[in-house]
């Protein structure tokens, strides 16, 4: 009878710690990257995202846990012998060697032989769009070239896993987006496992299959892009992923499935899909996202989650305009999305609108002592 294999991830890492004297860089991280899986680790400097792909490549030794590689435990195998491929924030492209001689050099490591080398330079720079550039120097290329070679640099050793650091952030916002598109593209294309690393949430929403999000060495949750932007599980995702408008206030009642909740020093009454565990009296937080509040330029409207509102702010971004908007006579102030249509013009400052939102769409956390 044949023995069943094991079936393993590409990567695992198990309980995973890292600490600088007294710094929870990372704390009991586990997390497991399917074969051919593109996951970002997201979240704001110091969250500890960037010192796990150092981890994971073998520049940092963890204070505790255990790494494994296509089923393999790496923890204690120097980085040289992981066989993984990085892309850092800055290239790290060799100078004084021409684009051949940069994607070369791994190869030559490992004694691979002279035409076989030949050969996997021009498929990788095929693969990255750069055929012809072979005998220039880093210095003569673009700085989105520079970043295509960097990848491909990475690709032609054929790793087990590729490492992201931040391989856009040097780029001007237009080149940005369309590496963006070409990085995704290559990805899939080559099949490779990748973890990306990225401060900036777009990038993160538009590249992943999963998304990683963590504060302060911790995981605070992990999905899709839209599990991550539709239901964000805690207040800190809901403020990092997007932008948001939330209302503290008090639960008053609970009926059919909605919690009435009482904010704005009691001058708003605001109906939320009710979670499992409310009750009647807990302090809470209601989110709404700026682009699920409807508008009625000059109208009362009425019904549920129905305000009125005057413009105090606009700012025009072509497809579309940000409107921020102070709720009746209180201090409370709402952003709000609305896609421009052509031909129109944005409302000014002043204007009375009626605003509305369904309860469905809101989001309730409970507020957390501190």
């Amino acid at each position: 009878m044949n023995e069943t294999l094991k079936p393993y991830s590409d990567l695992e890492l198990k309980d995973i710690s890292k600490y600088f004297g007294k710094i929870v860089a990372a704390d009991k991280i586990n997390l497991t990257v399917k074969k051919g899986e593109f996951l970002s680790l997201l979240g704001p400097s110091g969250c500890g995202k960037t010192t796990i792909l150092r981890m994971i490549a073998g520049f940092e030794e963890p204070t505790s846990g255990e790494i494994l590689i296509k089923g393999e435990c790496v923890t204690d195998i120097p980085s040289f012998e992981r066989h993984v491929g990085m892309v850092f924030q800055n290239y790290a492209l060799f100078p004084h060697l021409t684009i051949e001689e940069n994607l070369a050099f791994g190869l030559k490591i490992r004694k691979m032989d002279k035409s076989l080398i030949k050969e996997k330079v021009e498929r990788s720079l095929e693969l990255v769009r750069l055929s012809g550039k072979n005998l220039r120097y880093p210095s003569q290329l673009s700085g989105g070239e520079q970043q295509r070679i960097a990848l491909a640099r990475a690709l032609i050793i054929e790793p087990d896993l590729l490492l992201l650091d931040e391989p856009l952030s040097n780029l001007d916002a237009k080149l940005r987006i369309e590496m963006r598109i070409e990085l995704k593209r290559i990805q899939e294309l080559v099949g490779v496992t990748t973890v990306f690393v990225t401060h900036d949430q777009e990038e993160a929403l538009i590249m992943s299959d999963r998304i990683v999000v963590m504060n302060r060495g911790y995981i605070e949750q992990v999905g899709t892009p839209t599990d991550i932007y539709e239901n964000p599980k805690r207040e800190f995702v809901a403020r990092f992923i997007g932008e948001g408008n939330f209302f503290e206030g008090t639960v008053k009642d609970m009926n059919r499935g909605k919690a009435v909740v009482e904010a704005g020093d009691g001058q708003m009454t605001i109906f939320a899909a009710a979670k499992e565990g409310l009750k009647i009296g807990d302090h809470v937080k209601v989110f709404i996202r700026p682009e699920n509040i409807s508008v009625m330029p000059g109208s009362e409207g009425e019904g549920e989650n129905c305000f009125r509102t005057s413009v105090t702010f606009t700012s025009y971004v072509g497809s579309m305009c940000r409107y921020v908007c102070r709720v009746g006579d209180s201090q409370k102030e709402l952003l709000i999305c609305v896609n421009n249509e052509r031909g129109t013009l944005p409302f000014g400052i002043g204007t009375p609108m009626a605003v509305s939102w369904r309860p469905q769409n809101c989001i309730i956390y409970e507020v957390e002592n501190d």
